[in-house]
């Protein structure tokens, strides 16, 4: 009996707005993130159970594939999360005073 390798496979899907490793409930943003960071692929994997190395590896060459994509879209991303938190910020501001008094004094036990 002969195999046959597979030529291609699909390790990225899009679902609605973002986009996730196929199969998973694990975003592409979590492995790039990571990547970018310095990480291995291994270590990636080693973070994420659920995902095979292969998985990794393709959701990695994926993003090189289509760097300039996933950047606008991560920087989309971004965007909307520093407006979220502004929105936060200015709806709750007594909670989040007493959130950043706190940080500090974490910071200044250490």
């Amino acid at each position: 009996m002969k195999l046959a390798p597979t030529l291609t496979k699909q390790y990225v899907e899009q679902r609605g707005e973002g986009y996730w490793i196929v199969e998973t409930r694990i975003s592409l943003d979590s492995v790039v993130y990571a990547f970018l960071n310095g990480e291995s692929p291994e270590s990636i994997a080693q973070n994420f159970p659920l995902l095979s190395l292969e998985q990794v590896y393709g959701a990695i060459a994926f993003y090189l594939a289509n760097k300039n994509l996933v950047d606008a879209y991560l920087k989309e991303g971004e965007t909307e999360f520093e407006k979220l938190q502004q929105s936060c910020r200015e709806k709750n501001s007594l909670l989040y005073q007493k959130l950043k008094d706190a940080q500090i004094q974490k910071q200044n036990q250490i």
